[in-house]
C-alpha cells in the first residue's frame, strides 16, 4: 500500500472516530481508502445520523482526533475474542466469519481510543503522517452492504484526501471545472441527446445533431478498420444461452446480463452484452487454412448490460451501447503484427482526437484463478507475449494484476481529458482459450489441424461513452469535422435573407452542416446564440457581404477572417474536415 493510500485508509478510521464521538449507536461497517480519499459506511439505524451539513462538525472532530493518534498498532486475536468485541455488530461479525472461513489471521487495530477490525496498512504516526488541511469531507450518499441491493441500505461518507492542501485545493478546482463539463449538461444545452423513463434508463435516445457526431466517430473508427483489413459484419442482439455457456460468459457474467423470453420457444435467451461468441460462429461457419489468417471482423452493433440503478451515469455508463468492436483470428506467429498494427491504430485515433493517454498491462491475479478460464501455461504465455511486445515497442505501461479479462490478459488504453481525468476506453486482449472452446481451426501447411489465436480490440470503445467524454474533453467545443452545426449564417435583416440561403445551399451542396439563423433578433443577440453554442464558423451577411460577395467570417478558434469568397472559404473549411484538424 502507497504511502498516500496509508494515509486514506487511516483517515477512513479517524472518521469513524468522530462518528462514534457524535453518534455513539453508530455502527461502522468497512472503511477502505478509494481513488481521491476515502470513505467508511455507517448503520444509524435507531438513531440520528448525520447530512451533509453535519459534515462540517465531524471534519472539525477528526482534525482534533488526529493530534492525539501517534501510534496505529496492531494485534493478531482469536475468532472468539473478535466476536465478543464485536457482539453488538452484525456486520462486523459476519466480516469476522468470512476472515476466519478463509483460514486468514484477525486483527484489530488501534489508533487513540478507537480499534477497528481491519487487515492493515496505516500511516505509522498519524498526527505526524497526515497534515490536517490536507483532507476535507466530501459528501453522503447511500450504500449497500457488500454492494448487494438485497442487503441493508447503508450510510456512507466520502472523504477527499492528498499528501498536502495544495494538492486538494488542486483536486477541488478539477472537480469544479468537471462540473462545468458536464456532458448531461453540455448535451442537454447543445440539444445532443435525451434519456426518456418511458423507453428506460441507461438507454441513451441520440438527436439529429447528437447522432451527426456520433455517426462522425463511427465513421472514423470504420476508415481505421479498412486500413488494418477488417471485415465489417452484423450480428444479433438475441442470442441463446447455450452460446454463452460455451464460450464461458455464461459462467463469468451473467448476473450482468438481460434475459429474453419468447412466447413460441422454450430456449433460455439474452441481449448480448459483447460481440465475441457471435463472431466465432461466423469464421466455424467454413472451413479455413494457413493462408486465410488472419481473419479479421468489426462489428458496431447494439449491446446490452444489466447495470445497477445507482451506477448509470449519463453517457458514461448505459445498459445500451454499441463498441467499434473487432476480433481477429490468426496464427499464432501473426500475433506481433496483429496488436501491432492495432495499437498504431489507437495511436492514431487519439492524436486526432487530442487525447493524451498512457497504457496498463491487466494481467491475471495468480491468488485468485478462480475468477479466470484456461490453463495455467496458456496465460503464462500470452502474459508473456504481451510483455515482450510493449518492451520491445519501448511502449510506457503500468501492470495492473487482477485486472485481466477473465479469459486472457489485455493492453488497457487509460486516456487522459482535458483536466487530466483518467477514462479506460480502448483496449486489446490475447485469448487463447475462447477459440478451443468453440472448436475452431484451420489447416496448417503441414496439413494438421491446429487452433487459431484470437484477438478483441475496441479502438475507442463504445461511441456512445466516447461521445460523453469528449464532449467533457472539448468542453463543448467540438473541433469542425465533429461539430453537428460546422457552420451558422446570420442575417443582419430581412433583406440580406436572400443572400444568406444562397450562400446556406452553397455550403451544403458542398457537404458542409450549415444552418441558417433566420430569426427576427438583433445581430449582437444571433451572434452570441452561436458563441453559446459553441459553432466552429459564423457568417455575418448584410449591404456589404451581398454588394462585394465576399464573407465576414467570425472564427470560434481564430478569430475574424475577412476578405474570404464562398469558394476560399469552402476549400478552407474541406481541408479542415478532410484533415480533420
Amino acid at each position: 500500500m502507497s504511502s498516500l493510500d496509508a494515509k486514506r485508509h487511516t483517515l477512513a478510521h479517524l472518521l469513524a472516530a468522530a462518528v462514534l464521538e457524535h453518534y455513539p449507536q453508530a455502527k461502522p461497517t468497512i472503511g477502505p481508502a478509494v481513488d481521491n480519499g476515502f470513505y467508511y459506511d455507517f448503520d444509524f439505524s435507531g438513531g440520528e445520523k448525520p447530512g451533509n451539513d453535519e459534515l462540517a462538525i465531524l471534519e472539525t472532530s477528526m482534525r482534533k482526533i488526529l493530534t492525539s493518534w501517534t501510534a496505529m498498532s496492531g494485534v493478531e486475536i482469536s475468532e472468539k475474542e473478535a466476536y465478543k468485541h464485536f457482539d453488538d455488530n452484525p456486520f462486523k461479525r459476519e466480516l469476522i466469519e468470512e476472515i476466519a472461513g478463509k483460514g486468514e489471521k484477525i486483527t484489530l487495530y488501534t489508533a487513540g481510543n478507537f480499534t477497528d477490525l481491519c487487515r492493515g496498512g496505516h500511516s505509522d504516526n498519524p498526527s505526524k503522517d497526515i497534515q490536517a488541511d490536507s483532507f476535507t469531507l466530501d459528501r453522503i450518499a447511500g450504500a449497500y452492504w457488500r454492494g448487494n441491493e438485497k442487503n441493508k441500505m447503508l450510510t456512507r461518507i466520502y472523504g477527499l484526501a492528498f499528501d498536502t492542501k495544495n494538492e486538494l485545493k488542486q483536486y477541488q478546482e478539477r472537480q469544479e471545472e468537471a462540473k462545468k463539463r458536464d456532458h448531461r449538461k453540455i448535451g442537454k444545452e447543445q440539444g445532443l441527446f435525451v434519456f426518456s423513463d418511458l423507453v428506460g434508463s441507461g438507454m441513451p435516445l441520440f438527436t439529429p445533431k447528437g447522432n451527426t457526431i456520433r455517426s462522425e466517430i463511427i465513421h472514423f473508427s470504420q476508415e481505421l478498420n479498412e486500413e488494418l483489413g477488417f471485415g465489417e459484419v452484423h450480428t444479433p442482439n438475441i442470442n441463446k444461452g447455450e452460446l454463452f455457456k460455451i464460450s464461458g460468459h455464461y459462467d463469468q457474467y451473467k448476473e450482468d446480463m438481460l434475459t429474453v423470453h419468447s412466447q413460441y420457444v422454450n430456449d433460455e435467451m439474452f441481449l448480448k452484452p459483447m460481440n465475441c461468441p457471435q463472431h466465432t460462429q461466423i469464421y466455424a461457419s467454413e472451413p479455413r487454412s494457413y493462408r486465410d489468417l488472419p481473419i479479421r471482423f468489426s462489428d458496431f452493433a447494439t449491446l446490452y448490460r444489466d447495470e445497477r440503478p445507482g451506477e448509470l451515469s449519463g453517457l458514461t455508463r448505459l445498459r445500451a451501447f454499441s463498441q467499434d468492436d473487432g476480433h481477429i483470428f490468426c496464427r499464432e506467429d501473426q500475433i506481433e503484427d496483429e496488436l501491432t498494427s492495432v495499437l498504431g491504430a489507437i495511436q492514431k485515433a487519439l492524436a486526432i482526437y487530442r487525447i493524451d493517454y498512457w497504457v496498463r498491462l491487466s494481467l491475471r491475479d495468480p491468488e485468485k484463478k478462480e475468477k479466470y478460464i484456461g490453463e495455467d501455461a496458456m496465460w503464462e504465455k500470452s502474459e508473456t507475449i504481451m510483455q515482450k511486445l510493449l518492451k520491445e515497442k519501448a511502449i510506457e505501461h503500468k501492470e495492473a494484476l487482477g485486472e485481466a479479462a477473465f479469459y486472457g490478459p489485455k493492453m488497457d488504453i487509460m486516456a487522459i481529458d482535458a483536466i487530466g481525468r483518467q477514462w479506460q476506453i480502448s483496449t486489446i486482449q490475447l485469448d487463447v482459450n475462447m477459440p478451443g472452446r468453440f472448436n475452431l481451426e484451420y489447416t496448417a501447411e503441414d496439413g494438421t489441424k491446429k487452433t487459431p489465436i484470437m484477438i478483441h480490440r475496441a479502438l475507442i470503445g463504445s461511441p456512445d461513452r466516447f461521445l460523453g467524454i469528449l464532449i467533457e474533453h472539448y468542453n463543448g467545443a467540438f473541433p469542425t469535422w465533429l461539430s453537428p452545426v460546422q457552420v451558422r449564417i446570420l442575417s443582419i435583416s430581412e433583406k440580406h435573407t436572400a443572400y444568406g440561403e444562397e450562400i446556406t445551399t452553397a455550403l451544403r451542396v458542398a457537404h458542409i452542416r450549415a444552418e441558417f439563423d433566420k430569426s427576427n433578433e438583433s445581430l449582437g443577440k444571433k451572434i452570441r446564440a452561436g458563441k453559446g453554442k459553441k459553432i466552429p464558423y459564423l457568417i455575418v451577411i448584410g449591404d456589404t457581404e451581398v454588394e462585394s460577395k465576399m464573407l465576414t467570417v467570425e472564427s470560434r478558434d481564430h478569430g475574424k477572417l475577412e476578405g474570404l469568397s464562398v469558394e476560399d472559404f469552402i476549400t478552407r473549411i474541406q481541408k479542415e474536415i478532410t484533415e480533420r484538424s
